[in-house]
């Protein structure tokens, strides 16, 4: 080649600068290590299970595109949440693409998305990927919404999405209701949609469905969005969204088509007809999420904080210090110390079985 000769643009060079300085979504490596950081169920499905469900998935017709199974499940999902009247549902490859769907939906020349913090880290970059700016307001130090900061924020960006995260991700906790109704009228007298997160669901005491079923009308512009990832199928990606016809005919035409799987979609549906034995899992992951807060209520120098999820947030002396320690011994949970300054010195506690949760608070005794 000619030394003189001008060489072409690197690829890289067509990717957005904005993403090229950005981070991709971080997974820790869990290899050899008891995984306690991703708010899975750590329950899996009994012997005779697995091999039902095994069965079910072979004689699925995956020379086919997704069908009238998709349908079914969506049926299915109905009758399981008790579909309030003039409602329909949206089904999504987890509650990831729910969220990405609804930034592209409501992307037009001005809007925004707000939501507390901290709170999930994919409603900031969802509205990154998007080009929408991302408004967020600090919650107390009490992780509480700051109603005062959070209905100026409403009314000074009129965002066309306000998320609420219910319980809310890392913090665990449920939100005042009487705070979120105030919220919820302030979001719709800027005409905004209200998006209530309840990816927690199994394992809270309290359901905005509850509120949309009381009072169709003071919720006719929420969302309502769930996973089956905590319902105990995280490895089966199934997302949904429920909401007012209207609202969720609009959102879906963005959607891809065929974006559920058969194998998903048979997964799912076999799940719901199994769903008093997840019921139990959940039961058992609330047990022992109580014991998990009283034995770390008794450790020296932590602070425990309240949990409606599958997890507890625990604030330690040292964050790294004790994360490093947890690590050497073998438990993987997440640091997020670093994640906001609310969190300062902070881990997030995924809650496992009885024997997990003995061997991560004997670690953590250690670590500390």
């Amino acid at each position: 080649m000619n030394a003189n000769a001008t060489l072409p643009p690197a690829p890289a060079q067509r990717i957005r600068a904005d993403v090229q300085s950005m981070h991709a979504y971080a997974v820790q490596d869990a290899a050899g290590l008891l995984k306690l950081d991703a708010m899975e169920n750590p329950h899996r499905l009994s012997p005779a299970l697995q091999a039902e469900l095994g069965a079910r998935l072979g004689a699925v017709a995956i020379n086919r595109y997704p069908g009238p199974r998709v349908d079914a499940l969506k049926a299915a999902i109905a009758r399981h949440v008790d579909l309030p009247a003039g409602h329909a549902l949206m089904l999504g490859n987890g509650s990831d693409e729910l969220i990405s769907l609804l930034a592209m939906a409501c992307d037009v020349p001005g809007a925004s998305i707000l939501a507390p913090l901290p709170g999930f880290v994919m409603y900031a970059m969802s509205a990154q990927l998007q080009g929408l700016a991302f408004h967020g307001v600090d919650l107390t130090a009490d992780f509480e919404l700051d109603e005062a900061a959070m209905t100026a924020a409403i009314r000074a960006h009129q965002p066309a999405i306000t998320y609420l995260a219910y319980p809310n991700n890392p913090t665990a906790n449920l939100w005042d209701a009487s705070v979120m109704r105030r919220l919820v009228a302030e979001v719709a007298a800027v005409g905004g949609l209200v998006v209530i997160d309840e990816a927690y669901q199994p394992f809270s005491s309290a359901s905005w469905l509850d509120e949309i079923h009381r009072d169709p009308a003071a919720n006719g512009h929420v969302l309502l969005m769930r996973t089956l990832s905590k319902f105990g199928l995280a490895g089966v990606r199934l997302g949904y969204m429920v909401g007012p016809q209207a609202l969720v005919a609009e959102v879906d035409k963005v959607r891809p088509p065929y974006n559920i799987s058969v194998l998903n979609a048979e997964c799912a549906l076999f799940a719901l007809e199994h769903d008093q034995v997840f019921a139990a899992q959940a039961a058992d992951i609330r047990a022992q999420r109580q014991r998990l807060i009283d034995a770390l209520a008794g450790l020296p120098g932590t602070r425990v904080f309240p949990s409606q999820a599958n997890m507890v947030l625990v604030r330690v002396p040292d964050a790294g210090r004790a994360f490093d320690g947890l690590k050497a011994a073998g438990v993987l949970v997440k640091n997020v110390s670093k994640m906001h300054p609310l969190l300062a010195n902070c881990l997030r506690l995924t809650v496992g079985t009885a024997d997990e949760n003995t061997q991560m608070l004997s670690a953590l005794r250690q670590a500390l």
